[in-house]
């Protein structure tokens, strides 16, 4: 296997977002900056993503000598530069000057300057100085030895509702729908509410969003938002491509946050195919309480297997606090130990780094309080200090064991944000109780306990490279997208997919006829009614000798061709199949129509696992709750072991490993701390 780079780096990057022009007037801090990176094993910062005002502090008047100064700093004692672009956040006298780059909202109103991305990606003023900027930035820092990677912005997002924005989404729609009103008006079925369109000028973005009820123009909506913004970020990195076309460049991904699933305001299987290196920003809520510690590392696996799949190659962690955050509802500490395993579990599932935001903390305004390296006390002596510098210490120590190592994975998961976006606007089913993000990582999570790699795709990969896909509720289906899954089955491929899938098409229309031919055939039956429960309704889905809790989702099937494995036990279709199984061309398709507890899923994918013969990176005997995660390249796999428990685990590893840290060679029984990571390496076949 091809040992793949993200970066010229030969080693794992530790350290993070650094604001030094917040502390222009503090030299003996920025002195000490320096210092405390040394003693901290950091090795790579990010810099200026909102330095516009120090930067550009009037029009046409610029000043880099500040910044001079700090990136020799940095690179005076070896460290890297992931040099960010400014367009975030602008100056106060540009908003001032030219009110056109300032967003208006959906409700038609011009936002304020004060804030951050809020400004407008139709703006022509903003796209000519983003790239006046940015040109200025690769002509004098371009071949700077320090210099490894460029990261425009900061979390592109939002939308914006001006008039250039809508005379933008009417010369977008024209185009989709080939200057043809007829075609528009059928996608969005316009005689709904006497909805029809009859001239262009006719169509504005919806407003608000939330109470549109034309879903057809919801969805284009979000189709177009995330194209302005894909097009800003393309216009954006012009000058970079130019001028430095070796130095790769990013843009930080992030979750849906609080819930902490993938992201939804834009459709990043298409901005991934612009960058270089997908990065993201990770802030799971560790320590809350509505959910243990085993279910969030699993869903903080899923996110990461996720941003992996997009290039199938490693990423970069290019925010992640090392204590608290500042904006959730409760920002707790992380307990000791925690920042270590949170970390190592990014390396495991493919970073390349643990980067921080942030990495001094603000003095002032809304951050002051968010997690950093170095605290208010400016302290070395600290708990957060001491337990970064600690990982940095390991980082060093197993860098050549991960930095570019790949992650091999035989089952895939599918997410797709524009059937996330049609299924938010359903106005049937439960409207609390869809869930599409959170769904699939309880899927996942079945994988994840019994450690068996997972890539999260989307519907445009390619599923021959894997032998198991699991694509529960895919409501918006198009033709082709069934066609490619009954090719993956016909061809070998097990398939799985469950309730309130293949519902509509890309244009968010009900198939009519039923379910879709491609689907019938290849999973031997139909799904002819769905039961939506309340809260405290509940049912018994019976498979394999046992019975397990059904709540929200039972669908009512109707078997042609397929085996019954499960049904239900209660209400009107007591004893009709709840499960299916269909043998079709070389492989097998199966349906769930109950959304069934955790242990439904544990079972029936562990026994899918074992009749597939799925492997982990490593066999370890251990309980719920330690992950066993690994990366390889030709000839070697490194394996991480990690608690996520508050209790002492006992494993017993069936393999003959090397402890990376401590050369130790080891098999058998062993204890792990709470929180604790046993990093070991083993020799694989070509």
């Amino acid at each position: 296997m091809e040992k793949r780079k993200v970066t010229t780096e030969d080693r794992l990057l530790h350290g993070g977002d650094y604001n030094p022009d917040q502390w222009l007037s503090y030299p003996d801090v920025l002195k000490q900056d320096v210092e405390f990176m040394k003693l901290a094993h950091a090795n790579t910062f990010s810099i200026g993503m909102f330095a516009w005002a120090a930067l550009e502090p009037e029009e046409g008047v610029y000043d880099f000598e500040w910044l001079d100064e700090v990136i020799e700093r940095i690179h005076s004692i070896g460290g890297r530069l992931i040099l960010a672009t400014p367009s975030g956040a602008r100056p106060a006298w540009m908003s001032q000057k030219y009110p056109e780059v300032l967003r208006v909202d959906s409700y038609r109103r011009k936002q304020l300057h004060g804030a951050r991305h809020n400004h407008c990606y139709s703006s022509s003023y903003y796209r000519k100085k983003t790239q006046e900027m940015n040109t200025k930035l690769a002509e004098r820092y371009g071949d700077h030895p320090a210099l490894l990677m460029w990261h425009p912005s900061n979390e592109y997002g939002g939308e914006c509702h001006c008039e250039l924005c809508q005379a933008n989404f009417r010369t977008w729609l024209k185009e989709k729908y080939n200057h043809s009103l007829d075609e528009l008006n059928h996608s969005w079925w316009g005689p709904f509410w006497s909805h029809t369109i009859t001239d262009w000028e006719q169509i504005e973005s919806p407003s608000p969003i939330g109470e549109n009820a034309v879903h057809g123009m919801n969805l284009d909506w979000r189709r177009f938002v995330s194209h302005m913004t894909i097009d800003f970020y393309k216009n954006e990195i012009e000058p970079l491509r130019k001028i430095t076309p070796d130095i790769p460049i990013s843009a930080n991904f992030m979750s849906d946050n609080p819930e902490f699933v993938p992201f939804t305001g834009l459709d990043y299987s298409q901005f991934a195919k612009e960058v270089d290196v997908i990065s993201w920003d990770a802030y799971p809520a560790w320590h809350n309480d509505w959910e243990d510690t085993p279910t969030l590392a699993a869903r903080t696996a899923f996110l990461n297997d996720h941003f992996y799949a997009m290039k199938d190659q490693p990423f970069i962690l290019m925010e992640s606090t090392p204590s608290a955050v500042n904006w959730h509802d409760v920002n707790k500490a992380k307990r000791p130990g925690m920042h270590l395993l949170s970390a190592l579990q990014m390396h495991a599932h493919g970073s390349d780094s643990n980067l921080y935001f942030q990495w001094r903390k603000s003095r002032g305004s809304s951050e002051k309080f968010h997690g950093a390296v170095i605290d208010h006390d400016q302290s070395t002596e600290n708990r957060v200090f001491k337990e970064v510098a600690e990982l940095g210490k390991i980082m060093e120590n197993i860098s050549d064991k991960v930095t570019g190592y790949r992650r091999q994975a035989d089952v895939a998961i599918l997410f797709d944000v524009e059937s996330n976006w049609a299924l938010d606007d359903a106005q049937g089913f439960g409207l609390k109780t869809k869930q599409y993000g959170r769904t699939l990582q309880k899927h996942y999570q079945a994988f994840w306990e019994e450690d068996i790699a997972v890539d999260v795709i989307s519907k445009e990969h390619d599923f021959s490279k894997y032998t198991l896909l699991v694509v529960p509720m895919l409501y918006l289906m198009s033709e082709e997208t069934a066609e490619k899954l009954q090719t993956f089955v016909k061809n070998g491929g097990t398939l799985v997919t469950s309730y309130i899938s293949g519902i509509v098409d890309e244009s968010d229309l009900t198939h009519l006829g039923g379910w879709l031919k491609p689907l019938k055939e290849t999973f031997g039956m139909e799904p002819l009614e769905t039961d939506t429960y309340y809260p405290s309704d509940r049912n018994t889905l019976d498979f394999n000798g046992k019975e397990y809790e059904v709540k929200d989702y039972a669908t009512i099937i109707e078997v042609n061709e397929a085996n019954v494995l499960g049904t239900y036990t209660e209400d009107f279709y007591k004893g009709t199949p709840a499960l299916t199984e269909n043998p079709y061309g070389k492989g097998k398709a199966y349906y769930i129509g109950a959304r069934a507890e955790h242990a439904f899923h544990a079972d029936f994918y562990g026994k899918l696992i074992r009749d597939l013969k799925l492997e982990p990176a490593l066999s370890v005997e251990h309980e719920r709750g330690v992950s066993v995660q690994g990366r390889e390249a030709e000839g070697l796999r490194t394996v991480f072991i990690m608690n996520f428990t508050e209790s002492e685990q006992p494993i017993s590893i069936l393999e003959t490993v090397k402890d990376v840290q401590t050369g130790e060679t080891m098999e058998g029984k062993r204890t792990l701390q709470p929180y604790e990571v046993l990093i070991v390496e083993k020799e694989i076949g070509n």
